[in-house]
């Protein structure tokens, strides 16, 4: 029993700030103006979700290992994107919406993922083992399915129309969105039906390897799929209904300091992939670079594929503002980003790719920082 609690205090300490919060926190949220009470809301609810993120990662990568790959995978990558759009439309419903945060959100997810979580994979795994194997096709697929839907979420719709600020108008919203859909279900099911061996590691059956049997990676014991399934869906539970709280601490936070609207959407993208580059990071150090492969792209590919259709629809029903086409810089960043990681995957990995990866990483950081 207490091996049990132990393993569930992210979900256990999640469902308590929840329930506090709830029942006593409107008029903490209410008046923001004391920056210190601010700061301490905004380090609880953030550090309660993030603990509480890694807890879902805990049943993930377990299922992970129940289930063989690419299964486990999608579970994580789904649960991440939940928590992901829950905070956006959060943030959209607030008083004074900031129309540029999904977008800034969406890229700062691709920038994060395929620079800075790719990067310092293919750096780990490079300094480690000199140079690792993935299954091409599998990156083939990735690849040519999330450039475009890159291309046409966050680069198309600055030329789509001059009078709305690239905002999509309606007639053309629906059909992008069950384009982005179709395409994006159809690519799940060549991932776990029709080529399901392309996203397993080379002469492999797919299953994650751990170092025990029964054994989690941090040391926490490996239960029945049941269990973990019910215990992952519990815990995003309380990270959903925290996330808006959070969204009205991140927006007040920025406009207090006038801070770059991009910083918002760093930190949300931060706190959703961070559990999701530990256990990527994990796979790498321990060469299995398929199943880092998987999560990192796999991230991607779902934060464009599935969140520009949920926002986009949730802007045409509550008439909250959104933006979606890149500026000039970001363009050309993202475009940078896609041909890099066409090339990267091309073949074997070292560390040079990952030294590419992790310096336009940094300009991003730079960029945004110095707008």
């Amino acid at each position: 029993m207490l091996a049990l609690i132990r393993s569930e205090l992210p979900f256990l300490s999640a469902a308590a700030s929840t329930a506090v919060i709830y029942a006593f926190g409107t008029p903490w949220l209410a008046d923001l103006s004391h920056p210190l009470v601010h700061a301490v809301l905004f380090a609880w609810v953030f550090g309660v979700i993030a603990w509480a993120s890694f807890g879902a990662v805990h049943h993930a990568d377990s299922l992970a290992d129940l289930l063989g790959e690419p299964y486990g995978t999608l579970i994580l990558t789904f649960a991440a994107t939940s928590i992901e759009i829950s905070m956006m439309a959060a943030i959209m419903l607030h008083a004074d919406p900031s129309p540029v945060l999904a977008r800034d959100t969406m890229m700062a997810v691709v920038m994060i993922v395929l620079n800075g979580m790719v990067g310092i994979c293919l750096l780990i795994g490079g300094l480690r083992f000199n140079e690792q194997e993935f299954n091409l096709q599998g990156a083939r697929a990735f690849l040519g399915v999330l450039v475009t839907l890159a291309i046409l979420a966050l680069v198309l719709p600055r030329f789509m129309t001059r009078v709305s600020e690239y905002e999509l108008k309606l007639a053309r919203a629906i059909p992008f969105s069950l384009f982005a859909v179709v395409l994006y279900g159809a690519f799940i099911a060549i991932q776990t039906i029709r080529h399901r061996a392309h996203f397993m590691e080379p002469s492999s059956d797919g299953a994650l390897k751990i170092p025990e049997h029964g054994k989690h990676p941090f040391g926490l014991e490996t239960r029945s799929v049941p269990y973990h399934a019910v215990m992952l869906i519990l815990t995003l539970v309380p990270i959903v209904l925290l996330a808006e709280k959070l969204a009205v601490l991140v927006n007040e936070g920025t406009m207090a300091l006038s801070a770059p609207v991009a910083v918002g959407g760093i930190l949300i993208a931060s706190l959703v992939l961070a559990p999701e580059g530990m256990a990527s990071v994990r796979a790498a150090m321990a060469n299995h670079l398929q199943r880092a492969l998987n999560i990192c792209l796999g991230s991607a590919l779902a934060t464009i594929g599935l969140t520009v259709p949920v926002v986009v629809m949730f802007s045409l029903v509550t008439g909250a503002p959104l933006v979606l086409g890149l500026d000039d810089s970001g363009v050309v960043l993202l475009l940078t980003t896609l041909l890099a990681a066409v090339i990267t995957f091309a073949g074997r990995t070292s560390v040079m790719q990952g030294v590419v990866h992790l310096v336009i990483f940094g300009i991003y950081v730079v960029m945004v920082m110095v707008p």
